[in-house]
């Protein structure tokens, strides 16, 4: 029986050193596995799809909370079907959750939900917050400013320059010269 510990932070300004030291207090002999990714999806997780290929019957992977390995329910069941698939276990040591019993299978659940929720309620609040800085300060996002002067493109093609001879004079690629060409119905 191995135990593999699982250790996530979203950016590189986080540490899983926190996590590193928790799960190794409690399995000395666990091997862990860092990774650096958002949780909010496990798709392009490398590492947790690495861990979760590398389980064989009677082995744990252990992690240190829930929201470490899945922020939605779906992703936590189909990681926890496939965990249990291979044979293995999953511990969430703060919790200490194990899904080798049934009781610790059915708070995983719950505890998904909420998580799942609390996950939601941060986007919306995100959102909502996004939509007031908007309305508060709309120069902020307002859009890139346009790096093209299309007055003088205009103008260039009007003194009847070809949209070859615009982009060179301009400084800008033949397929901009072509699109406000276009734009400009000439």
């Amino acid at each position: 029986m191995a135990i593999f510990a699982y250790c996530r932070v979203s950016t590189i300004e986080q540490s899983s050193m926190l996590q590193e030291e928790a799960i190794l207090k409690a399995y000395p002999d666990a091997v862990v596995h860092h990774e650096q990714k958002s949780g909010t999806s496990k798709a392009g997780r490398d590492v947790l799809h690495a861990v979760l290929q590398a389980l064989q019957p009677g082995d744990k992977l252990v992690v240190w909370k829930l929201d470490r390995l899945a922020r939605n329910m779906s992703d936590l069941l189909a990681i926890v079907d496939y965990v249990e698939g291979q044979g293995a276990s999953l511990e969430i040591l703060d919790q200490r959750i194990d899904t080798s019993t049934a009781a610790g299978r059915a708070f995983l659940q719950m505890l998904g939900v909420f998580a799942e929720f609390e996950t939601n309620i941060r986007r919306e609040r995100q959102a909502a917050g996004i939509a007031k800085a908007k309305r508060e300060r709309p120069e902020v996002y307002s859009g890139r400013k346009p790096s093209i002067n299309a007055e003088e493109v205009k103008r260039l093609l009007l003194a009847g320059l070809k949209a070859n001879e615009v982009a060179k004079r301009m400084g800008i690629s033949r397929s901009s010269a072509y699109l406000y060409k276009s734009r400009f119905g000439l």
